[in-house]
């Protein structure tokens, strides 16, 4: 019924919004606002009425989580770095209704996740940031799924994106895009030596291991790259654990994915971390490479009805 037209792993740095404002950060962070609105361009192109966006900001502690309400309006401000994002408008509308069935066939797939249709939960700047620059008028719903994943595993995430891929396909009538939002490596610059690491990765290790992933990609190499995606995650101080990649990776099909990424924004270093823009073509997949659901598997587990 209805299409998964683009999916994508997108940053979110922070000094994008400061590329904005007067003063010394002016205009640096052009190219990966550049990104985002080319990103929202081809969306438009393509028919998307609703964006998911996997957030690595939404931190969470038990099961899977949607924000899906009607409408989200406000000011905000970083927790995180409050000097780099302060006060920052914003406001889009919700899609309940895809929110709840990307809840309800996620569930059928076992794994557990809950949909807030009726929330005054705020969405995080891993959200609001790509949003800023795609969705300023407003033209696209959004959707915001937790994925800084304290203690998940990541067979579950990628089951997870097959599961939404599945509720818009099978049940939904209309076009969908998903963005796993989140860096590379993650490891953010020793405190005292932000601004000399501004455009800078932290160690030549952790860069290198991210060049070493953007050519799997570029390559199609995806069985390589999910076999190793726990290790590097780990490793490569993955942002929220790169549960956003594991969730678009499974929405694309997992190791039997057969395209290759499009990096639309160059790979760059911010405040020690690994950034990029990079779009994924949607091909048509089976799911027989999809993990099975871990946490519902597990010994003594109990689902969260029941507790």
């Amino acid at each position: 019924m209805g299409k998964l037209a683009l999916a994508a792993k997108i940053t979110h740095v922070p000094s994008m919004y400061l590329s904005e404002l007067p003063g010394p950060r002016q205009g640096t962070r052009q190219d990966a606002i550049d990104g985002h609105r080319e990103i929202g361009r081809r969306c438009r192109e393509l028919g998307v009425d609703t964006i998911v966006v996997f957030d690595t900001h939404w931190l969470v502690n038990a099961n899977y989580h949607v924000n899906c309400a009607p409408h989200f309006k406000g000011l905000y401000t970083s927790n995180e770095l409050p000097h780099f994002i302060s006060n920052l408008p914003y406001e889009f509308p919700g899609n309940p209704a895809l929110g709840q069935l990307l809840a309800k066939v996620c569930n059928e797939h076992g794994v557990e996740t809950l949909a807030h249709p009726a929330t005054t939960l705020a969405p995080e700047y891993g959200t609001l940031v790509p949003m800023r620059y795609m969705n300023a008028d407003q033209h696209f719903k959004v959707i915001s799924v937790s994925a800084l994943c304290q203690v998940h595993y990541l067979a579950d995430s990628a089951r997870l994106g097959w599961a939404m891929r599945r509720a818009v396909e099978e049940h939904y009538d209309g076009t969908v895009a998903f963005f796993a939002s989140g860096s590379l490596s993650h490891r953010f610059a020793q405190n005292g030596l932000a601004p000399e690491y501004a455009f800078k990765i932290w160690s030549p290790l952790l860069e290198h291991m991210d060049r070493d992933v953007l050519r799997l990609w570029q390559a199609g190499d995806w069985a390589t790259f999910c076999d190793m995606l726990p290790e590097y995650a780990s490793k490569g101080h993955g942002e929220g654990f790169m549960h956003d990649t594991a969730i678009l990776l499974g929405a694309l099909g997992w190791s039997d994915y057969d395209g290759r990424a499009e990096i639309v924004t160059p790979y760059f270093g911010a405040s020690g971390t690994g950034q990029l823009n990079a779009v994924f073509p949607v091909t048509p997949q089976s799911g027989q490479a999809i993990p099975a659901a871990q946490a519902s598997n597990a010994s003594g587990y109990r689902a969260f009805p029941r507790l």
